[in-house]
């Protein structure tokens, strides 16, 4: 069955000349969107698009479809607009702040399904740590404000869980053991360790705190994550990093999961000034369905 994000998907697809880029303007993932022109290719009967090595281009049939889809959602974003006005979310502004790695990761696609829906709407990411993002909240200078593991009480709308991860050098002695097999944070908090903060409080450190240990050999403290996978691979330590953060380019370094696992969550809460504004309500309602 077709909706309106099939719809999109393809017109998308049709200007980027591009899966993956299309997926992205959609803010969805490149083998959803694979998945979405598939299903209305096999629900029409014939292709839409051509898929080359490097890009994708209509058929013929599929130009005659995107001139009657681009009309169609031109349309929907019409009626919509009128909608919208009507609600008193034709202008305004949502200001939400987040610590580096949710910011980089997590909040974009989000932050752009909401802006494709409502243009009238200016919305500004700002980057903190979360002791900043908490006095932002605190004194209303933004509406949302990323948390990491928010109490019950807080009403956060979770948006996110990953798991802390080891990193270390691919050659180190403790990356010998099966992929299966986990790491011990009492290994770990042994070894000489490079701490990446990421701008939280909530870091590689307060976890071994937590566990009634302390780093015994602690080299050097960055606040950037990448930067500590660096300086894992140049052999200066050990760390641990929430795995949404690891780098891409993992060449010389061995990523393990602790054992047991740890996780956290990083949820969505509103300042004041956000419960009050119909912006920011209308946005998390969007993200709640």
């Amino acid at each position: 069955m077709m909706n309106l994000s099939h719809w999109r998907v393809l017109v998308a697809a049709a200007d980027a000349g591009n899966i993956s880029r299309a997926a992205e303007r959609v803010g969805i993932t490149q083998s959803g969107a694979s998945q979405a022109i598939a299903q209305m290719e096999a629900s029409l009967g014939a292709s839409l698009l051509i898929r080359e090595r490097r890009a994708v281009v209509a058929t013929a049939f599929g130009e005659q479809v995107l001139g009657h889809a681009r009309a169609m959602l031109a349309q929907f974003d019409a009626i919509r607009s009128l909608s919208h006005a009507a609600q008193g979310l034709h202008a305004g502004r949502i200001r939400v702040a987040s610590f580096p790695s949710v910011l980089a990761t997590v909040l974009p696609p989000l932050l752009r399904a909401f802006k494709r829906s409502h243009p009238g709407i200016e919305v500004v990411a700002l980057e903190g740590t979360d002791e900043e993002v908490e006095q932002w909240l605190a004194s209303d200078t933004i509406e949302l404000g990323v948390v990491l593991n928010p109490a019950p009480q807080r009403q956060a709308l979770v948006i996110g869980r990953d798991a802390w991860v080891a990193v270390l050098p691919s050659r180190h002695a403790l990356g010998r053991r099966s992929s299966e097999q986990g790491v011990a944070l009492e290994a770990l908090a042994g070894q000489p360790f490079v701490l990446a903060t990421g701008g939280c409080a909530v870091n590689a450190q307060s976890l071994v705190a937590q566990a009634g240990l302390a780093l015994s050999d602690l080299r050097v403290t960055v606040r950037d994550l990448g930067s500590a996978a660096v300086l894992v691979r140049e052999g200066l330590g050990v760390s641990i990093m929430p795995e949404s953060a690891l780098p891409e380019d993992r060449r010389g370094l061995r990523v393990m999961q602790l054992e047991p696992r740890v996780y956290r969550e990083f949820g969505l809460v509103s300042s004041q000034a956000g419960r009050a504004s119909a912006a920011v309500q209308t946005f998390l309602a969007g993200l709640k369905r």
